[in-house]
């Protein structure tokens, strides 16, 4: 368990970073004269550095070691961390954070392969995974609170230091305490695939992040069909390839391909996070450190429930446990459309904790479902595609779900048909636009633009989360019918022998087949 604890350190550290930086933005907007544009891609880079080589990162883990990979990780995102923090331009803190985000592609499915190899017994598993999942949410929530007491207390650089330290620690003890593990082949890594697939999920990513800005633009459409012919060429060699970088073979195993579906489900419904921190920052006025810790309690809510999942499927199948609380976080969103344009956070944080709760088992068993349904010496693929599902959900998310919420918020607006054309321009976009503008009107308009602009805000928030709820409801019919035949923890069925016998994978010129079907 001492083990476990150490893997625990880059985990936090990943979700820390992640979350930090939003808080950050705005001073060093501020103190390096960056535009709207370089500010983006100080938020942007990270992300795409991240989604697009998983793949790759998992697939050397296998071939070079888990435990060296994530150390080169811990070296790389330390350093990286350290010329951020130092950062005296806007081109070298996105040169920084590009390379914070290649060393952070290192460390999850580094981590979540060495939690598989350490783990082997289903149940101590799914417990470890779930503690895993438990401390990245954790990191998540906390990490707004802990930067903006760093950025007022220091500069905002300190954000960035803060996982110097807590680096040297976790390389420092897992020299001693973390097992090295690699899997059966030691073949070199084709970089023609590695091309591809960086080019497929980039070009997926920046199209839909494009989406979620411009509308169907050129741009982000030409980036998607760019992305998928990439992905075709990608799985089309992994085919032909006797030492591919991702075996495809793995998608043939139902329990791992449902996984990976229903972690890119939850990533799409994250989106709705948007619309509440809108709802929070304009309509209820709460600063970004308020808004972080009015949320902490769903956060902290989904963390206990992660834990608890273990002990849950101990008696029933995963299956019902991540539908019923897929479908209790369907309610939770529901919920949310009691929200009124009052700024009475009541109903809000009852139904961000109850979908929280729902959240949980999902968050808790997904990851240990889709690396116990691949081989052993092939985790850190298995470990890449989950997070890779993660990320590309999310991007999804934040495109459609946005893209949903926007237009809500334009077609519920109706402005005064006495402001200036400039003015109305702006506020009927977005509410980022009219509070850019509301500074020049009179009192009394300005007021009225406000009541608008929050009517707006709510019946986005609606809008939102109803479309949440039946993605939610959506992916609770694929768990149960998709995974039913998985059996509770500690107890074997006909259906898990036949997905034992799945991660078995057949010859490479042999036929892709079901072997975890249930005759």
């Amino acid at each position: 368990m001492i083990a476990l604890a150490v893997l625990m350190l880059p985990t936090v550290l990943v979700a820390l970073d992640r979350s930090i930086l939003y808080l950050a933005l705005p001073h060093i907007g501020a103190d390096l004269h960056a535009s709207s544009v370089e500010q983006l891609w100080m938020t942007d880079i990270h992300d795409f550095m991240i989604a697009g080589l998983l793949v790759t990162m998992g697939t050397l883990g296998d071939r070079i070691g888990r435990k060296r990979l994530l150390f080169l990780g811990l070296a790389g995102f330390a350093g990286a961390n350290l010329l951020a923090a130092y950062a005296t331009t806007p081109e070298m803190l996105i040169g920084a954070r590009a390379l914070v985000g290649i060393a952070g592609s290192t460390i999850m499915p580094s981590t979540m392969a060495l939690i598989s190899a350490m783990f082997r017994d289903r149940r101590q598993h799914m417990t470890a995974i779930a503690v895993w999942m438990g401390c990245f949410t954790a990191g998540s929530a906390v990490g707004p609170v802990i930067g903006a007491g760093l950025i007022e207390e220091f500069w905002w650089g300190a954000a960035f230091l803060i996982g110097v330290p807590v680096t040297l620690l976790a390389v420092l003890l897992g020299a001693r305490l973390l097992p090295e593990h690699r899997g059966a082949t030691a073949a070199r890594i084709d970089l023609p695939s590695v091309v591809l697939s960086l080019a497929a999920i980039l070009s997926v990513v920046y199209g839909l992040k494009q989406l979620s800005r411009d509308g169907a633009a050129t741009t982000s459409l030409l980036a998607m069909v760019l992305g998928v012919l990439c992905a075709a060429m990608f799985v089309r060699r992994q085919r032909r390839l006797p030492n591919p970088l991702l075996d495809v073979r793995l998608f043939g195993n139902r329990a791992l391909s449902s996984a990976l579906v229903l972690t890119l489900c939850t990533g799409i419904v994250s989106g709705t996070i948007l619309f509440v921190y809108l709802y929070l920052q304009s309509v209820a006025g709460l600063s970004p450190s308020a808004t972080a810790l009015w949320l902490l309690p769903s956060t902290l809510t989904t963390v206990v429930v992660i834990q608890v999942a273990p002990l849950l499927v101990r008696r029933i199948r995963p299956a019902y446990a991540i539908g019923i609380g897929l479908v209790v976080q369907a309610v939770g969103y529901l919920l949310l459309t009691g929200v009124d344009d009052s700024g009475d956070l009541g109903m809000l944080v009852t139904g961000s904790v109850i979908a929280g709760i729902g959240l949980g088992p999902l968050a808790a068993l997904g990851a240990s479902l889709t690396l116990q349904a691949a081989p052993p010496d092939k985790a850190g693929s298995a470990a890449s595609l989950t997070e890779t599902a993660g990320e590309l959900g999310i991007a999804l998310g934040v495109a459609t779900i946005g893209l949903f919420g926007a237009a809500v918020y334009r077609n519920t607006i109706q402005l005064d048909p006495g402001l200036p054309p400039e003015v109305a321009a702006a506020a009927g976009d977005s509410a980022a636009g009219a509070f850019s503008v509301a500074g020049s009107l009179p009192t009394d308009q300005a007021q009225r633009l406000f009541s608008e602009v929050f009517g707006a805000v709510t019946a986005s928030l609606h809008g939102t989360a109803v479309a949440s709820a039946a993605v939610a409801l959506a992916a609770a019919v694929v768990a149960v019918t998709a995974l039913r035949h998985v059996a509770p923890v500690g107890r074997s069925s006909a259906g898990d022998a036949a997905a034992a016998a799945s991660t078995a994978l057949p010859r490479q010129d042999a036929p892709m087949a079901r072997p975890d079907r249930v005759s």
